[in-house]
């Protein structure tokens, strides 16, 4: 299986959060497919943030698209030129007013990758405090929320937990966070 020639390209939509491409391509056997979308989005950071008192630093917002009030993990998108773990240790500060002690990566993951360019890239936060105030962009609303980190195990289970890249994220870490508990 080779992969497919791009033959044009064409925006749709170009903006700061999204781009919309149509692509005119060639399989590998001659097969022409037009067009082919694919959505272009920056690379996701997001952190599994633990507390000393072992509570896990979730953050409740809406989701318009969902139109629901959903329970995540602190996140968003790495900034041009900034590395996955600066935009971690910046999202977690700005969402949640928290820092860490200690970070590191548990996975890589593509959201999408039939129609998605982008990576979502999770790390792991221990000894995590609270230390400034929420620094919020104007079109964010986020409460905290301090849950046991046995209860959101639970919470996983009874499938409270959601947004796909934050419950594989839980999933890649399970093994480190058995160690905490």
């Amino acid at each position: 299986m080779l992969p497919w020639e791009t033959l044009e390209q064409q925006y749709l939509i170009k903006d700061e959060w999204i781009r919309l491409r149509a692509d005119r391509c060639r399989m590998s056997d001659g097969t022409i497919v037009e067009p082919y979308y694919v959505l272009e989005y920056p690379n996701w950071a997001n952190v599994i943030a633990i507390t000393e008192e072992k509570e896990v630093v979730l953050v409740r917002q809406y989701r318009h698209a969902l139109g629901a009030v959903d329970l995540e993990l602190p996140g968003g998108a790495i900034d041009p030129g900034e590395s996955p773990m600066e935009a971690a240790k910046r999202e977690l500060l700005e969402e949640t007013g928290f820092e860490a002690k200690h970070i590191e990566q548990v996975c890589k993951l593509s959201p999408n990758p039939a129609n998605h360019n982008n990576y979502s890239i999770s790390f792991l936060a221990t000894g995590v405090k609270r230390t400034a105030k929420q620094q919020l962009d104007e079109t964010e609303e986020i409460e905290v929320v301090l849950v046991p980190l046995e209860e959101v195990k639970r919470m996983l289970a009874r499938q409270e937990l959601i947004q796909t890249m934050h419950v594989a994220a839980f999933f890649y870490a399970m093994p480190k966070l058995e160690q905490l508990s």
